[in-house]
């Protein structure tokens, strides 16, 4: 009785999210690049852990795999209210 109560006390306040579509998809892919392109320029220490397996950028700057996780996690952090707003915005 009383997880029901607290499920439909709940129930109002959950947002309405959107269907996948290839929209979702592409802002969702610009956020991850917003996040990774603010990664490369912030990050004070690149570098403590291993290279990635691809060829680095022309510059001075190493980009590792903990660099990456970091920022990919942010992008989709920044993503996810990015969708969830212009879901509610109804733009999405």
């Amino acid at each position: 009785m009383f997880t029901s109560s607290l499920i439909l006390a709940a129930q109002p306040t959950t947002p309405h999210t959107v269907a996948w579509s290839p929209s979702t998809a592409l802002v969702m892919i610009f956020c991850n690049l917003l996040a990774i392109i603010i990664g490369y320029y912030a990050i004070q220490n690149p570098s403590k852990g291993p290279r990635l397996p691809i060829p680095q950028l022309a510059s001075r700057k190493p980009f590792g795999v903990p660099e990456l996780l970091a920022t990919a996690s942010f992008g989709h952090i920044l993503g996810a209210g990015v969708i969830l707003g212009l879901s509610n915005a109804g733009i999405l």
